[in-house]
């Protein structure tokens, strides 16, 4: 008997039919931004960046560990973390707009509440432009107090108005005046209608300013400060010729309006003499 110093024959196992391990099967993965894969043919290794179509095909482009990117068609030849796959779109994501924490106001915003139905109090300011600049500022805030905000249009009989108005223990009235300083005419009219009212049912409180338009911080429109306009000269209209925009007649002061109201996105957009001024006449009336 001899003995085989070297053992079987390593082909053997071939030519009696055994059969060579089979590759691996290439899986289907999404490409997600992040996901680091290599493109075999070339080599490339990087995160995907994003999926996008080009020439009618999709493409991934991939970002190596200095910054560099390549596109790749889309589909098999990728390798992730050492197996093959097949790299397919990611699937399309449904983004729901994140809601707001805060009103313009700077309040907790309260979503899924509906409107409070009105109370009997109210808050009265003296014009147009001022009830939409407390809407824009605190609209949120006054429809979850249920708290209707009414323009005047002039307060020469303001003490008129609050005895039409009847103001008794839960239906409070408060009232925002323009330019209610010391010794103006505006502050008598607000002493007289106090006194029209029964104690503590009314509150008449006011910011410095000629108009509420001086309320809206300056810079908001490139200004360093709102311009002085001398006395005689009707206030809105002269603004408009300092700052050379249109100042022919009520259509323009309008438009003018509209662009300074456009400028303010929050509380943050007034001056504190206003802001004060409002937050006190919302608390008056919900009290």
């Amino acid at each position: 008997m001899s003995h085989d110093r070297y053992g079987t024959d390593v082909l053997a196992s071939a030519s009696a039919g055994a059969h060579r391990p089979r590759r691996p099967a290439s899986t289907p993965v999404a490409a997600e931004p992040g996901l680091v894969v290599e493109e075999v043919t070339s080599g490339w290794v990087g995160a995907v960046v994003r999926v996008e179509k080009t020439g009618g095909m999709h493409v991934v482009v991939l970002e190596d560990r200095r910054g560099a990117t390549r596109s790749f068609p889309l589909g098999p030849g990728f390798w992730v973390d050492g197996a093959p796959v097949v790299l397919t779109p990611p699937a399309p994501r449904t983004t729901t707009p994140a809601r707001p924490t805060r009103t313009a106001s700077g309040s907790v915003a309260v979503h899924g509440t509906r409107a409070r139905v009105a109370r009997g109090s109210r808050i009265w300011v003296e014009g147009r432009h001022d009830a939409e600049l407390v809407e824009k500022v605190w609209g949120d805030d006054l429809r979850i107090e249920g708290v209707v905000v009414e323009p005047l249009h002039g307060v020469d009989d303001l003490a008129g108005a609050i005895r039409d108005f009847a103001p008794e223990p839960g239906r409070r009235l408060g009232v925002l005046v323009d330019h209610l300083v010391a010794g103006s005419k505006e502050s008598r009219i607000a002493a007289e209608a106090v006194r029209a009212a029964p104690a503590g049912t009314v509150t008449v409180l006011g910011h410095p300013y000629v108009d509420v338009w001086q309320a809206v911080r300056p810079e908001r429109l490139g200004l360093a400060a709102w311009p002085t306009i001398e006395r005689g000269t009707e206030w809105k209209l002269g603004i408009l010729r300092e700052l050379g925009w249109p100042a022919g007649d009520q259509a323009d002061v309008a438009r003018a309006w509209q662009r300074i109201l456009g400028s303010v996105r929050s509380y943050a957009d007034l001056e504190p003499s206003l802001l004060g001024r409002v937050e006190e006449l919302i608390d008056f009336v919900t009290g």
